[in-house]
């Protein structure tokens, strides 16, 4: 059985929403299935979609866990976004949360350094 799953995160702007997570994602949407709608695939049969829902934007908390976490960030970082939040939990544990125009949080996370 496979399961695709799509996360939603809705924006008040869609066209500064757009700019902003091609620059978290570091690639063009995957697909766009309309005008107001852009899907990045972020792992196999897992994607994250960006809807123009105003009335529904600001309240998307989403977090990818990836192995590639050091890569992710510091690409994000590169391309001029700064995490609104840092933490490493008592497991080490790392977790790095931006925060999108309309408040939306996206968060990398990833394993301990390797010691």
């Amino acid at each position: 059985m496979t399961i695709d799953l799509f996360a939603g995160i809705a924006v008040s702007d869609y066209p500064a929403a757009l700019a902003w997570y091609e620059r978290l994602f570091g690639t063009r949407p995957e697909f766009e299935p309309n005008d107001r709608e852009s899907v990045w695939k972020v792992a196999e049969h897992r994607y994250v979609y960006v809807v123009h829902l105003p009335e529904r934007a600001g309240h998307a908390l989403h977090t990818v866990f990836t192995s590639d976490y050091d890569d992710r960030l510091s690409g994000a970082v590169e391309r001029g976004l700064a995490p609104a939040r840092r933490e490493t939990y008592e497991n080490g544990v790392r977790k790095a949360t931006f925060s999108d125009p309309d408040g939306n949080e996206f968060a990398f996370a990833g394993d301990p350094p390797a010691s």
